[in-house]
């Protein structure tokens, strides 16, 4: 009979409007295809549902990422992997996060913050810099960008399919998923420490 097979979750932080939603939808069905359940856990969907009670204060978006975790931590140990796609801003949340979940895989969508206003189709920026919106991140309420993470994305120098490629790289050279021409039967086990706090 094969072992349990472990999931892990990968974590993808960055500010608003760096291509974190973009990236995980792209990544999603690549895993699905290599036999990988896999959900995706975007921070807007999940704030609809979850956190409609909570606001933008530095309180609130602690308590989404807990909600989150707690999500992600359910799935990752019943052999799925959740992607969760939250701006996350501050780095004791995302260690809160990484020591409650166990398998977590780190992914910094590293985007200026000047790109990310280009691509900003809400408008968020230029409503926060017109003092309309308070508390955005990136504005008036600090990113703590990740001091180690396992996966830094550099979307201006890839295109989203570019950056889940190497995500995919990335998570066959730690040892979480089987090279694609291995197979597309996920791995029945994951290596205790690949993606360890």
């Amino acid at each position: 009979m094969p072992r349990h097979r472990l999931g892990f979750c990968l974590w993808l932080t960055g500010l608003p409007s760096a291509g974190k939603t973009t990236i995980a939808k792209e990544l999603a069905p690549r895993l699905r295809a290599r036999g990988w359940p896999t959900e995706l856990l975007d921070g807007d969907e999940v704030r609809q549902g979850l956190s409609a009670d909570l606001g933008f204060d530095r309180a609130s978006r602690e308590t989404h990422a807990r909600r989150v975790t707690f999500v992600a931590k359910l799935l990752a140990r019943n052999g799925a992997i959740p992607i969760v796609a939250l701006i996350s801003p501050y780095r004791s949340s995302r260690a809160r996060a990484r020591a409650e979940i166990g398998h977590f895989v780190e992914v910094y969508i590293s985007t200026p913050i000047g790109v990310c206003q280009q691509r900003d189709v809400k408008g968020l920026y230029r409503r926060a810099f017109a003092g309309e919106i308070k508390d955005m991140t990136g504005v008036d309420d600090p990113y703590e960008p990740p001091e180690d993470a396992e996966i830094v994305l550099d979307t201006l120098a890839q295109t989203p399919a570019q950056s889940v490629d190497y995500i995919l790289r990335e998570l066959e050279r730690l040892g979480l998923i089987r090279e694609e021409n291995g197979g597309t039967n996920p791995a029945e086990t994951v290596p205790v420490d690949a993606a360890s706090p």
